[in-house]
C-alpha cells in the first residue's frame, strides 16, 4: 500500500474548494455509474444477442421507405 499517495491525495482534496469537492465527487462517483457508449458498443458486438441479423436476407434496398 502507498500511503505517501493516499496521505498526498487527501491534503489535495482537502485544500480544494467546495466546488472543486463537488466537481471531483461527481467524476468518482456518478461518471463511473454510466457505461460510456464504446463500452455499450463492445458489449452489443461481443455479446451475441444480434448474432441472428447475419443470417437475415436483405429484403430491403436504398429505394425503400421514405428519404431521410
Amino acid at each position: 500500500m502507498n500511503t505517501k499517495l493516499v496521505e498526498s491525495l487527501l491534503q489535495v482534496i482537502l485544500s480544494l474548494s467546495d466546488e472543486e469537492r463537488s466537481l471531483l465527487e461527481e467524476k468518482l462517483f456518478f461518471d463511473s455509474l454510466e457505461p460510456s457508449t464504446h463500452d455499450l458498443m463492445q458489449l452489443a458486438q461481443n455479446g451475441g444477442a444480434f448474432n441472428f441479423l447475419e443470417n437475415e436476407p436483405d429484403i430491403y434496398s436504398l429505394k425503400d421507405g421514405e428519404p431521410i
